[in-house]
């Protein structure tokens, strides 16, 4: 496509028509108006400039402590005063302590939804223009004021006439020029820059400006906002404690997005939090399993969890998110504002998994071969030097210090090794890391003792147990078995660890194993379990009899007869008998 093949509007900007992002029809057009590109780069550097002097002149004077705050607001207002593309940038790096220091931190987060709107008449005009109706025919009340005002948008409280409480969110005007022509200068600025960079970090930076600028395209479609919310609720039409806004398509378009008011409060807002009677472990382990279902699940998942987007509910609470007095509370969490998604395929998603189930085992080998499948290592790089380093880096996740594990002591390690071996950060995962970071982030926000892992491996355990794919049992075999050898140890620990999860009923699991055990697909597992027993040609009664004082408790007799009843029913009398000959072929060949 060029630019010629882009329909223009009377009076409107020949790009303002593009609607999926193009790097080769923005290179055309702005490569034969270079005194665009000139203007706004001059813009760009001036406006650093003044912060660069500014500290500088700090150090100067020894005055850096002293100025520090001011140098941090003054970011700010560079990158607000920029606009839409600057303010995203600062968004995203509010996100990563690992690169920003603390005072520069706190301002940035302050990008996420404290911006100044645009004027009410043009945000009216919008509304008017895409729906073809007057603001007054469309909601019976709107607030004279915006209530948010974000980086590509503002957001008005309003109702409709048939009573329900909507959020209006009205795009900013005029984003594509400006969108276009940064990104454009970005992109330049990128492959004038990588061959200067180590090649870890260098490598594709292109490619990375590029993802930015597709997801920026993505973002202000509100048409493709609406369909990713309504894909988000169904992937998690199961879970009550998350929340996802329903969408009112009759009052939707490419830059108005009207869409179910949430009742709560953000998750930086602790005070109100418990005020409300929410609790903070409750709020944690929500966010946290919600966005590990996404990946290792869904695949499909939310890639802008800033403290704007995440909301803490309490169900029937009033209309100030109060709850009501004689109600059960159950903590909720609301997610908003799905313009920045992605979806993980499907190898990449097993591959995850792969990555999760390795790691357990220390098997750093397969691990380094992961991060080859993932695009951490290309295929050409000689893993081998790279396995003992995963190994120093990783090698106490699993061990003594477990609880002193969380993902931004992760990220910090490998932001060490990606100088030293050849690693590099493929864009879409870029997003992922931003997306658990920030979550682990405000998780940190509602209780500083939180550990990520507290979380995350009960639900691991617990996915790997229940098994409810081929794949994942499979996965479950290579945790139990090492070197051909059952490992009783690591089915004790996932049991414990599963078990930490309230939620999780080791019946229905048991259930499963068994139903598993007498298939035909369970044939391998069942001569490896006799081998096991036997092995060392030594009756395993102890294992045996550990493993049982373990789960008893959970397994009732009426509870664990109608679980076996349940997994029998589900085999067939064929594959029943061919238990038989395959029991007595493993004793004639053991004898």
């Amino acid at each position: 496509m060029n630019v010629s093949e882009v329909k223009v509007s009377v009076g409107q900007h020949p790009l303002s028509q593009l609607r999926r992002y193009d790097a080769g029809v923005i290179s055309q057009y702005y490569r034969y108006r270079p005194w665009k590109a000139i203007w706004r780069m001059l813009q760009i550097v001036f406006s650093f400039l003044g912060l660069f002097l500014g500290l500088q002149w700090d150090s100067w004077q020894h005055r850096q402590e002293e100025n520090k705050y001011k140098r941090a607001a003054q970011l700010r207002q560079t990158l607000t005063r920029l606009g839409p593309t600057f303010i995203k940038v600062g968004q995203a790096l509010s996100t990563r302590p690992d690169l920003i220091r603390k005072d520069f931190l706190d301002e940035l987060v302050k990008l996420q939804d404290q911006l100044p709107p645009f004027p009410n008449e043009i945000a009216y005009d919008i509304i008017e223009q895409e729906l073809d109706r007057s603001v007054e025919e469309i909601y019976k009340q709107i607030s004279p004021q915006p209530v948010a005002a974000a980086s590509l948008g503002q957001v008005y409280r309003a109702r409709l006439y048939s009573g329900e409480e909507v959020a209006v969110k009205v795009q900013r005007p005029n984003l594509l020029p400006v969108l276009t022509l940064d990104l454009y200068l970005m992109r330049w600025a990128a492959s004038w820059m990588a061959p200067w960079l180590p090649l870890n970090l260098g490598h594709d930076l292109t490619l990375i400006v590029d993802e930015f600028g597709i997801k920026l395209f993505e973002e202000i479609d509100y048409l493709n906002e609406a369909r990713n919310a309504e894909k988000f609720a169904t992937n998690f039409r199961d879970d009550p404690t998350v929340k996802v806004p329903a969408i009112y398509w009759r009052y939707t378009s490419q830059r108005v997005l009207t869409l179910e008011w949430i009742h709560g409060f953000k998750l930086t807002d602790v005070e109100r939090i418990r005020e409300a009677g929410l609790d903070d472990d409750d709020l944690i382990e929500i966010g946290v399993t919600s966005g590990l279902r996404q990946l290792l699940e869904f695949g499909f998942f939310h890639a802008d969890p800033h403290p704007g987007n995440l909301f803490a509910m309490a169900p029937h609470c009033d209309v100030d998110g109060i709850r009501e007095r004689g109600t059960q509370l159950n903590a909720q969490m609301a997610y908003i504002d799905f313009g920045m998604m992605d979806q993980l395929e499907e190898s990449a998603k097993e591959t995850l998994v792969d990555a999760v189930v390795h790691l357990i085992n220390k098997d750093y080998t397969e691990l380094a071969s992961d991060f080859v499948k993932l695009g951490f290592l290309t295929p050409d790089v000689d893993i081998r030097p790279i396995i003992p380093a995963l190994e120093e880096v990783l090698g106490d996740v699993m061990g003594k210090n477990v609880r002193d594990f969380n993902f931004k002591t992760i990220t910090d390690r490998f932001s060490e090794l990606m100088y030293e071996y050849p690693f590099r950060l493929p864009a879409k995962f870029a997003l992922i890391i931003r997306s658990l970071v920030t979550q682990e982030g405000l998780a940190l926000t509602l209780n500083p003792d939180f550990r990520i892992v507290d979380v995350a491996y009960p639900y691991v355990a617990k996915r790997l147990l229940t098994g409810e794919s081929p794949e994942l049992r499979r996965r479950l075999l290579e945790v139990l078995f090492k070197d051909g050898r059952f490992q009783w140890e690591r089915l004790e620990n996932l049991i414990t660890i599963a078990r930490t999860d309230r939620k999780f009923d080791l019946l229905p699991t048991a259930q499963l194993g068994l139903q598993f055990l007498l298939s035909d697909e369970g044939s391998y597992l069942r001569r490896q379990l006799l081998i096991a027993l036997t092995e060392d040609d030594r009756l395993h009664t102890v294992e045996v009899q550990r493993l049982w004082h373990l789960i008893k408790d959970d397994l009732q007799p009426s509870r664990l007869f109608n679980a076996a009843i349940g997994a029998l029913a589900g085999i067939s009398a064929a594959g029943s008998l061919t238990l038989i000959p395959s029991a007595l072929t493993f004793i004639n060949k053991d004898a």
